[in-house]
Formats: structure tokens, C-alpha cells, sequence
């Protein structure tokens, strides 16, 4: 073929591959401008501020539920899911699930849970919120999520509505000698907000002796998730049943969805952050209820003494449950407990 004319074959062809080039691009700018579909997992939430007078005003049954819920100011709205960072996935493997709550808006909160109410003298930490049952402070969204929401109203005349958020207490037990609890959070991230998810046996029970198990737990906006176990009394007899591991969580203030999980088995726990592990402990031979007595806790608390006086700004914060089940064992299996178990560290005492 001339020279010329092979030139001219070559350009012929980078044409055609910069008009395939442009149609590709118009095609991914009309993608990415369409409107999300309200089947996806994640929630697209629009950031919203509102006056405390109409945080009152609203409410948001979940039969009634147009679009998903702000995201609370201290998030980021664009977050889009896409799990944890490479190579932190919990390892592959298909365990039983015997309990999986499906947040499900056409039932009510109240079939799969408790609400706990009121401010009962602060829940011994002198916390500001009032517990409510309202849909304003949890409800089920349309795709199937469960959210918690905090108000902070501070101009309310109103002293039990100046500052609400939901407690909820899971009607399902733990109810097995071994097994593992998932779930995956989003959790708001401000000051003077303390979002928790957490275990304590069913009522009627004495804290702190009879145990408490803190699997979720961050406060004033640090990102950092408290692991704890807290287990007798406070005293030197007792201390090594009392411990803690903070652990930086990357991404948490932007909504991101983290993956939590603890497993109890012969004696023992080990919790993980997004498959990894970050605690292990012995159960206390002398505890008073068995692990399988426990139930989950969600709640949102506000101000007090662990989030050190900081109060939470006006706004709304929310606290996201993506998904949640009990398992009869790890995901990865018992052999993956073991080997978490040989390594991991036991939390400092406090």
C-alpha cells in the first residue's frame, strides 16, 4: 500500500475511534445525571436544615415516605457504598442465618423491637435526649433500611423535645451457646452525638455485674470505634473484666456504611471492623447470665458526660442499619475465629 494512502487509512480510523470515544462519553454523562433508583441499598440522601419548630411539624411515617432521609449535617450527601477498603472484606463463606430482620415500612418498628422511652434521669451519664416511639425518630425507609434519627431542638419550648432520638431493644435473643452478630452501620459523626450498637441481657438484669457488650460505639465526631466489655464491678477484683480498644475508622464521617461483627464461642469473643479483627476477650467465669441471655441495642444518645458537655448542634443526625443478622458462625467459619483468636490483641483494661 503507498505510503499516502496507508496515512490516510490511518487517519480515517483515529477519526472513527474519537467519534466512538464521544458517544461513550455522552452516554456515561447521561448515566450518571439520571436520577437514582430507590431500589439501590444505599440511601441518596438531600442535606437538609430545618428550624427546630419544623422538625416537630414533620414526621415521617414510613407509609408515607417520598424520598429518602437527610442525611444529617456532619455526612456527606454524594457517598455512594462500595463496602470497605481492598482486602478488608470478611472472608468468603455462606454460614446459617437464624434471625435477619427485614425493615420492612408495611410492618411496624414495634414487631422486631423495643422502644425504650423517656430521659430516665439521663441514663446514668447525664444524657440529654428524651427516648421516643415516634416514626419522627425511627422508621423504615421504602429500600429497606432502618434508621435512627436524632433531633436537636434547642429552642423548643418543650423541654422533652428540645433534644429526641430513639432506644431500641431487639425482641431477639442471642439464644445460641455459639454464633456471630453482623450488621452494617452508617453512624453519625458530631459533636455531642454518642450513636451505639451494643448488647445487655434481657430485663430483668443488674449493670454493670450481669455484662455489656459494645460492639458499635463513637462519639463527638472523632471516627474512632470503641470496642468494650464491661463485666462486675468497678473495682481492682474486677478490673481485667472491664476493657476497651479504640480503633480509627476510615471513611466513617462520610456515611460510609462500616461492616461490624462479633463472635462468641467456647469462652471466648472476638469483634471485627470491616473483617478485621480488633479485640479479643475471655468470657468471665463467674458472669451471672450466659451470652445466649443477651439482646441487641440501638440508640443515639446526646451530650453528657462521655461526650464531655459537647451538645449537638440544631439539626437532625442520623444512624443507619443497613443490614443485620445473627449467624451460628462466623462468616469464614470457626477455623477463621481461631486464627483471629491466636493474634488479636485482649483490650486494655480501663
Amino acid at each position: 500500500m503507498p505510503f499516502k494512502n496507508f496515512l490516510s487509512d490511518i487517519k480515517s480510523q483515529v477519526k472513527d475511534l474519537q467519534k466512538q470515544g464521544q458517544q461513550f462519553l455522552g452516554q456515561q454523562q447521561q448515566q450518571q445525571s439520571a436520577p437514582p433508583s430507590q431500589s439501590q441499598s444505599q440511601p441518596h440522601y438531600q442535606h437538609q436544615q430545618q428550624p427546630p419548630h419544623q422538625h416537630q411539624q414533620q414526621q415521617y411515617p414510613a407509609q408515607q415516605y417520598q424520598q429518602s432521609p437527610p442525611l444529617p449535617p456532619s455526612t456527606h450527601p454524594n457517598f455512594q457504598a462500595q463496602g470497605g477498603p481492598p482486602g478488608q472484606q470478611p472472608l468468603p463463606g455462606q454460614p446459617k442465618v437464624y434471625w435477619q430482620p427485614r425493615f420492612d415500612p408495611a410492618t411496624p418498628i414495634s414487631q422486631e423491637w423495643e422502644h425504650k422511652l423517656g430521659n430516665n434521669n439521663g441514663w446514668g451519664n447525664n444524657e440529654m435526649q428524651h427516648y421516643t416511639a415516634e416514626a419522627s425518630n425511627s422508621f423504615y425507609t421504602p429500600n429497606n433500611l432502618l434508621v435512627l434519627r436524632a433531633i436537636s431542638s434547642p429552642s423548643h419550648p418543650d423541654p422533652t423535645k428540645k433534644y429526641t432520638s430513639a432506644r431500641l431493644v431487639s425482641r431477639q435473643r442471642l439464644g445460641r451457646p455459639s454464633g456471630s452478630l453482623v450488621a452494617s452501620l452508617s453512624l453519625p459523626c458530631a459533636g455531642g452525638i454518642w450513636p451505639a450498637f451494643w448488647l445487655l441481657p434481657y430485663e430483668p438484669f443488674t449493670w454493670p455485674t450481669d455484662g455489656e457488650v459494645d460492639i458499635a460505639e463513637t462519639w463527638n465526631g472523632d471516627s474512632i470505634n470503641h470496642t468494650c466489655l464491661h463485666w462486675g464491678f468497678y473495682s481492682p477484683e474486677d478490673k481485667a473484666k472491664h476493657r476497651v480498644v479504640g480503633t480509627p475508622v476510615q471513611g466513617m464521617q462520610t456515611g460510609r456504611p462500616v461492616r461490624f461483627e462479633f463472635a462468641w464461642h467456647q469462652d471466648r469473643m472476638v469483634w471485627w471492623i470491616d473483617g478485621q479483627a480488633v479485640m479479643k476477650a475471655p468470657v468471665p467465669h463467674d458472669m451471672n447470665r450466659p451470652l445466649s441471655d443477651f439482646v441487641v441495642l440501638l440508640n443515639i444518645a446526646m451530650g453528657g458526660n462521655v461526650c464531655q458537655g459537647q451538645v449537638p448542634r440544631e439539626g437532625m443526625y442520623d444512624f443507619v442499619v443497613h443490614e443485620m443478622k445473627m449467624l451460628e458462625e462466623p462468616e469464614g467459619g470457626w477455623a477463621r475465629f481461631e486464627r483471629d483468636w491466636a493474634w488479636v490483641r485482649e483490650g486494655d483494661m480501663i
